[in-house]
């Protein structure tokens, strides 16, 4: 992973989104009174962050931004690369600095590293699962609310890809919006009137016959949900090669390699979200003064 993305996927409002779920996971802890009671604000300590497993590594750089909200004078050490598969024992980053500091992020720090070190892991088992295929695949919206930018970043640390950040990345006509407006074709012109210029518009299909009305219109991509394989093959053979592909609904492990061989462009899969699995590492403390 290159050694920038961190910084450039957090901009603006991703970054915005990230500072406040860092304030509002620090202030949940309140204020640390057991260390405050056995330690002065002089005692300095060593911290150090061990993985206990084989593990795609994800989070690293919240290290130091959970640090500055406490203290200036913390200095941390990243052993590893995010997005790097590591084995158990490894340590991945090594921090110093004020005792009480270091005790009060403790939890913070690993809470978002093993959660997003969880998610860049799994999502590293379905792209080895893709390897030889011309699919990409994408995670969905299926975030827990208040860390969708985090979460989407461990998926590309994962080596995934990040379908839509929000509502306003790419218009999804979904069956509610569809019924709404009593067809694809007519949603797709309502959009395009309102909207110019229109952002790119992704029509989600339950049948062959939405397939079929959905290559018909002027859109950048169509999703096949929850189709059998016999019946995404029938639908993919019918939509025009400008038009993108993507297949998403109860995809796992066990079948993502079929479905994959059908030939979308895209697979999308919410369980690199809402089913990770936490990755397991250890703080080891230890006092200097």
């Amino acid at each position: 992973m290159p050694t920038n993305a961190f910084d450039d996927f957090f901009q603006a409002e991703a970054k915005m989104f990230l500072l406040a779920t860092i304030r509002i996971a620090l202030a949940e802890d309140a204020s640390d009174l057991t260390s405050m009671g056995l330690f002065t604000e002089n005692d300095m300590a060593q911290a150090m962050i061990v993985a206990k497993q084989k593990t795609v590594v994800a989070g690293l750089p919240l290290i130091p931004m959970i640090l500055e909200f406490g203290s200036e004078e913390c200095q941390t050490h990243l052993n590893v690369d995010e997005g790097d598969t590591v084995s158990e024992g490894t340590m991945v980053a090594a921090i110093q600095g004020p005792a009480l500091q270091l005790l009060k992020a403790e939890r913070v720090i690993m809470n978002f590293l093993c959660h997003l070190s969880g998610i860049a892991n799994l999502t590293a088992s379905y792209v080895e699962a893709l390897k030889g295929t011309k699919t990409q695949l994408l995670d969905t919206r299926k975030t827990l609310p208040g860390l969708r930018f985090p979460e989407k970043y461990a998926v590309l640390a994962g080596g995934g890809k990040n379908h839509r950040l929000t509502l306003s990345d790419m218009l999804m006509l979904k069956d509610n919006h569809i019924d709404r407006a009593g067809s694809i074709s007519q949603a797709v012109n309502q959009l395009q009137t309102v909207h110019s210029p229109c952002p790119p518009i992704e029509v989600e299909c339950r049948t062959l016959e939405e397939v079929e009305e959905a290559s018909q219109c002027d859109i950048k991509r169509i999703m096949l949900d929850n189709m059998d394989a016999e019946t995404a093959k029938t639908a993919l053979g019918i939509i025009p090669k400008n038009i993108e592909t993507e297949i998403s609904g109860n995809i796992s492990l066990d079948n993502i390699r079929e479905i994959a061989d059908l030939g979308p462009n895209f697979i999308s899969v919410g369980k690199l979200t809402h089913s990770a699995i936490s990755s397991d590492f250890s703080m080891k403390f230890i006092p200097l003064s």
